[in-house]
């Protein structure tokens, strides 16, 4: 299989604090690899270091054979990656319509942007009724939903999720897991960062278990939801 992500040697410092310590991972093509752990496990971190919202105090991070860490966030996006936030963080004063459109921004092909955003508005029905609505008056599962759209809207190789299920009821959840999984059979790549260990490893290709900023665990989805020690520290079992 083809790697897409490569992040080898990863070191990211908070001031004083060492939060991220040499963390080594990889994506490749077409798969869902998911990183679970605690709070504060620095699983956020890893995401917004690869993205270049926070910088590095060493290591790589390539992307499609390329270097990451130097780079603006705004060229990574162009390159083919999205990111979509823990907190949804979509534009409260705009409407769904202009926040998908935000997604476009540095896009020029605008037929094809226009059925993208039908795409959109047809996995996701309720934004479609909502279309002319504010973002900041939608209820938390249809802004997680906005934030998602918005991010295919960039057509991305690789699409970054951080905490998805967060604050959802379990119905949501199931339909944004299920939505994940539609997306990927579509042909984009997923790094899931995500606190419901069960429903991440149920769907994921690979995972990694992330602890105070150590890599402490890798391997295949399924085992990992069968581990004792998986189970018994993140599965509640």
């Amino acid at each position: 299989m083809k790697e897409i992500l490569k992040v080898t040697g990863l070191n990211v410092n908070y001031g004083a604090i060492h939060a991220i310590h040499n963390v080594s991972l990889t994506v490749n093509e077409g798969e869902i690899v998911s990183l679970i752990g605690a709070n504060g496990a620095g699983k956020t971190t890893i995401l917004h270091t690869i993205t270049g919202l926070t910088k590095a105090a060493s290591g790589s991070v390539l992307f499609n054979g390329k270097e990451l860490l130097a780079t603006e966030p705004h060229k990574i996006v162009a390159m083919g990656m999205a990111h979509v936030p823990e907190g949804r963080h979509v534009f409260a004063q705009m409407t769904v319509t202009e926040n998908l459109e935000m997604g476009a921004f540095f896009r020029k092909d605008k037929d094809q942007v226009e059925k993208d955003m039908a795409d959109v508005m047809r996995r996701f029905p309720r934004l479609k009724e909502r279309s002319r609505q504010l973002a900041g008056t939608l209820s938390g599962g249809e802004q997680q939903m906005l934030a998602v759209g918005r991010a295919l809207m960039s057509r991305p190789r690789i699409l970054l999720l951080d905490e998805p299920s967060m604050g959802l009821s379990p119905l949501l959840v199931k339909e944004i897991f299920t939505t994940i999984e539609e997306v990927s059979r579509e042909g984009v790549t997923i790094l899931l960062v995500e606190q419901n260990a069960k429903m991440a490893l149920s769907i994921a290709d690979r995972a990694y278990v992330l602890e105070t900023g150590d890599v402490v665990m890798e391997g295949e989805g399924a085992a990992m939801l069968k581990d004792d020690n998986v189970r018994k520290a993140y599965l509640g079992a």
